[in-house]
């Protein structure tokens, strides 16, 4: 996430909504651990959210808002579905989450930087080619312009976004507990530590909030992405636009 605004604000001519950092691979790993504790397909469960920082400190929250679709269709609220798991949902479920990267790595010895690069790739199909559909959200890491749910304004913060016309909108309105909020809390903080830290060590001042101006579908000839090759690097997706 702090990779994600040091190059924001060094990138200054280019719109703050073109850079997001990746928690794509966070929301399909709480996807597919929520999936096996309920034993449906992990493309039932939606609206999961991962909130804050790609890092032990992120919130990943099955509750406030995530549902699950039944065999019928009907959508059935993860919180209805796991009233009698909520100690796993607010434990084991959120650490499973927060240390997967790690789990991996000290099983395999190497980063799950394929899985990173898949997660890449369809946080980019979803933001600027089929969008989300009516009702549904993705995690998406932002610059957070608007203080959305109360979090500080200039860090780059994962929020639940909807994707339409190539451009990312926050989803707002989500009731969140006590609990969720002293989680917002705790990711919020590490993130403001890192932007001074980052600030104090390149020179530079905290990034102005900059107004969105152009859409990624507006490019005229195509989409630069930089990314490379581990999942620590992967984490931090910077996209510009070339007019």
């Amino acid at each position: 996430n702090t990779n994600c605004l040091v190059a924001l604000t060094e990138a200054s001519r280019i719109p703050t909504m073109n850079f997001s950092a990746l928690t794509n691979l966070d929301h399909q790993r709480a996807k597919g651990q929520i999936a096996t504790r309920l034993g449906v397909s992990a493309n039932s469960i939606k609206n999961v959210t991962i909130w804050g920082n790609h890092s032990e400190t992120q919130y990943p929250d099955a509750l406030s808002g995530g549902y699950c679709v039944v065999k019928d269709g009907t959508k059935v609220p993860l919180s209805e579905m796991l009233a009698n798991d909520i100690d796993w949902a607010t434990t084991d479920f959120i650490y499973d989450v927060q240390n997967r990267g790690k789990a991996v790595i000290e099983a395999r010895g190497l980063s799950s930087a394929m899985s990173a690069a898949q997660a890449t790739a369809d946080c980019l199909r979803t933001w600027l080619v089929t969008g989300t559909k009516t009702g549904e959200t993705v995690s998406m890491a932002v610059y957070n312009d608007q203080g959305y749910y109360g979090v500080k304004e200039g860090i780059v913060f994962s929020f639940p976004c909807e994707c339409r016309n190539g451009e990312w909108f926050v989803k707002e309105g989500l009731q969140l507990s006590d609990f969720s909020r002293n989680k917002l809390n705790i990711t919020e903080a590490e993130l403001v530590e890192e932007m001074a830290a980052a600030h104090e060590l390149i020179g530079t001042s905290p990034a102005p909030v900059k107004i969105r101006t152009v859409s990624m579908s507006t490019c005229s000839s195509g989409l630069s992405l930089a990314t490379t090759a581990t999942e620590s690097d992967m984490s931090s997706v910077c996209l510009t636009s070339r007019m």
